[in-house]
């Protein structure tokens, strides 16, 4: 039940990026003449130079990405890439969106922005309106060459016919258009909070636990470090304070550790995905100051978690 319950929800959202992608394309793009990047551009370039349905093109130029996909990912996201695309071309076909503005950086900007919070909620949900993706998996898997530079040399060729077959000015405000679907699909996929990681090893991670506790009010973990080597050669048993919290927190953590231990090590890392702990409900100052207080007693446990989530070793 709680299967198929998932399920619903993956392709009502799955629906609704569809639709948003629609508009992007209908009521902003395609009465401009601009283009996105991946399949969807080449489907735009072909029909404005042929006139011939977009719709069609759209699923006709996806055979192959989703033969790919079908191969080098995997059959369930293929399924769901094919319900995407199909879901798109009928909206593409019937809906009746007239031009919203005739303003170009306005059309690039938020044809860029709807489309992109399709194709990303789209993403998040295990499909693809568009093949580029499953293209540069394809590559990836066959050839080594990194899915990031597979979709860049796609569309660096798609912009440079566009720029000899339509016009620069529609070539250089279909970059921008990409540009901004690129960045909302990221916001899409990994939200619109930031976080980072750090990992802490310092001679005075006790004190430390407690004032960052004090100080930024998140869950942290603490782990033992059995042996390692530095400017100050070798250090044995040292314990390791794992923790992470939002971007907008990261100077006032950086002096809570400096004025302790300016020597501390410190590894910070970019973290794309969170589910549970503190980090959007951070700890009360009452209770980070109890679990503080408590820290001391509690030393024998190596994973200090308070009761509203954190990270678990």
């Amino acid at each position: 039940m709680r299967t198929i319950t998932a399920s619903i929800s993956e392709y009502a959202q799955i629906l609704l990026g569809i639709i948003l992608a629609s508009v992007g394309l209908k009521a902003f793009l395609l009465p401009n003449g601009f283009l996105d990047g991946g399949a969807t551009g080449i489907a735009i370039l072909i029909s404005e130079k042929t006139s011939i349905n977009i719709s069609l093109l759209l699923v006709f130029i996806s055979l192959p990405f989703l033969m790919m996909g079908w191969i080098a990912v995997c059959k369930r996201t293929a399924v769901k890439s094919v319900f995407a695309i199909i879901g798109l071309a009928l909206f593409l076909h019937f809906e009746t969106f007239t031009s919203v503005t005739d303003d170009k950086l306005l059309i690039s900007i938020f044809g860029g922005l709807f489309l992109g919070a399709g194709i990303g909620l789209t993403i998040k949900n295990g499909a693809v309106l568009d093949g580029s993706e499953i293209l540069g998996i394809f590559i990836h898997d066959r050839y080594g060459m990194s899915i990031g530079r597979v979709i860049l040399i796609f569309n660096v060729i798609l912009f440079t016919i566009t720029a000899l077959v339509l016009s620069v000015e529609v070539a250089m405000y279909s970059v921008l258009t990409y540009l901004v679907t690129a960045k909302v699909i990221d916001f899409m996929i990994e939200g619109f909070e930031d976080y980072v990681g750090l990992m802490i090893v310092s001679h005075k991670s006790g004190q430390m636990e407690k004032h960052l506790m004090n100080a930024v009010g998140t869950g942290l973990t603490v782990y033992q470090g059995s042996r390692g080597f530095g400017n100050r050669g070798e250090q044995k048993e040292m314990d390791i304070i794992h923790m992470v919290i939002n971007r907008i927190d990261i100077r006032k953590t950086y002096n809570t550790i400096e004025e302790l231990d300016p020597d501390a090590f410190i590894i910070e890392f970019d973290v794309n995905n969170i589910k549970g702990g503190v980090l959007r409900k951070y700890l009360t100052k009452n209770t980070a100051k109890q679990f503080a207080s408590n820290l001391i007693a509690s030393r024998g446990t190596k994973t200090v978690q308070p009761q509203t989530g954190g990270l678990s070793i």
